[in-house]
């Protein structure tokens, strides 16, 4: 039987971090059955989920602090489980670009909490527009629309929405 581990790790970024991590897990004789990493500023962040037999996880769970202090990371972790198969869901992936302005995740995470629709992943993003320098803000998210929701009116809602605050925005089936 697999055993889980989420590990998230935060520290200052340099060269041969994911290198370190990912020996570590497979000195453990933990596989990476998911990782998201990424450098923001001057900061590496990390997520990922190992999976092995409950001696693996357990003994990678007791390294953990050890390789913290190492690779100077702060890390954190906790047991899980896989997720489970979400029937009657259908897959569906979000961009919007828009003017930058405060509030902009806040306001569409709240569209789709209220409608029942669970984020399952969100990356976000600024930068300066081509000839304008203006900021812009660009969001891509996937979402796991529930079967009882009604695809047109929820389009449309949403659609509505992002006119009603100037985002350009698109909603269609996840795409593989």
């Amino acid at each position: 039987m697999e055993h889980y581990l989420v590990i998230a790790a935060l520290g200052e970024d340099r060269t041969g971090i994911v290198d370190e991590l990912a020996k570590i897990a497979s000195d453990a004789r933990c596989s990476i059955a998911d990782s998201r990493m990424v450098v923001m500023g001057l900061e590496f962040t990390l997520v990922m989920m190992v999976s092995g037999t409950w001696d693996a996880v357990a003994k990678l769970e007791a390294q953990l602090p050890g390789v913290g202090k190492k690779l100077g990371l702060n890390l954190m972790s906790k047991r899980t489980q896989p997720k489970p198969l979400q029937k009657e869901s259908m897959p569906y992936h979000v961009n919007v670009v828009a003017l930058d302005n405060p509030g902009i995740v806040h306001e569409i995470a709240n569209f789709f909490a209220s409608q029942g629709i669970n984020i399952e992943a969100m990356e976000t993003s600024t930068y300066a527009a081509p000839h304008t320098g203006s900021m812009m803000f660009a969001l891509s998210m996937a979402v796991n629309i529930p079967g009882r929701i009604h695809l047109a009116s929820l389009r449309e809602s949403f659609m509505i929405f992002c006119d009603d605050r100037n985002l350009d925005a698109i909603i269609e089936p996840f795409k593989a």
